[in-house]
């Protein structure tokens, strides 16, 4: 599997983000073969090299024809543009999702229904419509399975734009990267852009550490500025996974607890799920002065922890939680219909090296069609495995 990861030590926009693929290896002819199924015209694109700090990297340059676009456009002319393209279907569903995110953040801010209708302003242009479908065609060409992340880094001032003076982080990045462990620096310039936050958003799968991998190219992309304490870049890191399973990482989190009732669990556990929790279980131990307890443990995603932590403080009689990083296996997933003679249902199967490895009917679906036909569960719950085995066996 081929991993791409933002080291966001100095923000990430959309222009850094292209400018660091390119640096990285992806082909300008490609990119511009490409960006031109978009039929959109009055625009030409450049690279060069630049030096920042002690680091050179690529900057990435659209140069727009002012004369031929007046006006910004909406989300929805903006999905439209895409959806005619002769894109194909990966790099337009990318491209929309990353604008979708964003007028929905964006709408948000702005206090408006429609998202659809939003007019993106700056990200209206058509600069950040090339960033943007510019990166995913990177993606799509590079053959990047999944994106990571760093922790993001993010400045703090005030800017001038059409809404007046405009407070940085800007209210649209902060609502794209809710949930997403920040660090608001004094470096007094924005780090992160709208465009940048909506791609994170869309794409990264975790913030934090890299995942373990090969790595094959690495890419610098510089922003405009020039800081005073650290290189204006974006690094990108591509790389292979080379073990025989897919590989990520997750937060283990952890607490004792002696002193709650049992019955406050279930709602416990509702929250913890909503909250973005993989998994919650609850172990018997046996604490000082032989008193019963449970250890609950939490699995969830890196970005996650500390929401998940809230939920637990306010939710249990707890003082203290303890939270580590594991790494884990997994099996690729994938969901096929199984037909019985009862009916037809869900069956996750998942796959190895070696192919099939693991197949598990949907509990849910099996219990709804036992109670229907009046048979016994496991009478479903073993011909949909059945059927499953021979389904994959074609």
């Amino acid at each position: 599997m081929r991993i791409a990861y933002f080291d966001c030590f100095s923000g990430i926009s959309g222009d850094m983000a292209l400018a660091a693929f390119l640096d990285a290896g992806f082909d300008m002819k490609t990119l511009s073969r490409e960006l031109g199924k978009l039929k959109v015209g009055g625009y030409e694109i450049a690279k060069r090299r630049v030096r920042r700090g002690e680091i050179v990297g690529t900057k990435f340059d659209c140069i727009i024809d002012r004369k031929r676009h007046l006006f910004t456009r909406s989300l929805g002319e903006i999905i439209a543009l895409i959806e005619r393209s002769g894109l194909n279907k990966r790099t337009k569903e990318m491209s929309k999702d990353i604008f979708a995110k964003i007028g929905a953040a964006e709408a948000i801010v702005h206090g408006l229904r429609r998202k659809r209708d939003i007019t993106l302003h700056e990200l209206g242009d058509v600069d950040s419509i090339i960033d943007i479908v510019g990166v995913a065609i990177a993606l799509d060409k590079l053959g990047i399975d999944e994106v990571h992340s760093s922790r993001i880094v993010m400045g703090r001032t005030l800017v001038k734009s059409e809404h007046g003076n405009w407070p940085i982080p800007s209210p649209a990045s902060l609502e794209l990267l809710k949930g997403v462990s920040l660090e608001i620096s004094e470096i007094e310039a924005e780090l992160v852009t709208p465009t940048g936050a909506g791609l994170l958003k869309s794409l990264a799968k975790s913030f934090g550490s890299p995942p373990r991998m090969e790595t094959a190219a690495i890419g610098y992309g510089a922003g405009a500025m020039d800081l005073k304490d650290r290189p204006n870049m974006l690094r990108v890191i591509l790389g292979d996974t080379k073990g025989r399973f897919d590989e990520d990482s997750i937060c283990i989190i952890e607490t004792n607890l002696d002193d709650m009732s049992p019955q406050g669990f279930e709602y416990l556990f509702e929250r913890l799920f909503k909250a973005g929790a993989l998994d919650v279980y609850t172990t018997a131990i046996q604490m000082k002065k032989t008193r019963p307890a449970f250890k609950l443990t939490v699995l969830t995603a890196p970005q996650d922890r500390d929401r998940v932590s809230s939920v637990i403080f306010r939710e249990t009689t707890t003082f203290g939680i303890r939270f580590y990083d594991a790494n884990r296996f997994k099996l690729k997933k994938e969901f096929i219909k199984a037909r019985t003679r009862y009916g037809e249902l869900h069956v996750k199967t998942g796959q190895g090296p070696d192919g099939i490895l693991t197949i598990s009917p949907e509990y849910g679906e099996c219990v709804k069609l036992a109670r229907s036909k009046n048979v016994p569960l496991k009478v479903i719950y073993d011909e949909a495995k059945a059927a499953a085995n021979k389904a994959v066996k074609r």
